[in-house]
């Protein structure tokens, strides 16, 4: 696994920092969640705008094919 390092503005860093507390987890399992849920959205929107285009153009593809 990699670690990265970022800056943030202090306020930022004390909102994370009450979140965490909140919901009982660290920063950094904090900001990982953030970063998974941002990915998992990432791909599933994909997803969505492919079946989309496919279920769009179903009968284009057949008559090409």
């Amino acid at each position: 696994m990699n670690s990265i390092t970022i800056k943030i503005p202090d306020e930022d860093l004390e909102k994370l920092q009450a979140t965490a507390n909140r919901l009982g987890v660290s920063i950094e399992e904090l900001v990982l969640m953030g970063v998974e849920n941002l990915l998992k959205q990432s791909d599933a929107s994909f997803q969505d705008a492919m079946d989309y285009l496919l279920k769009k153009n179903t009968e284009l593809y057949k008559r090409l094919a």
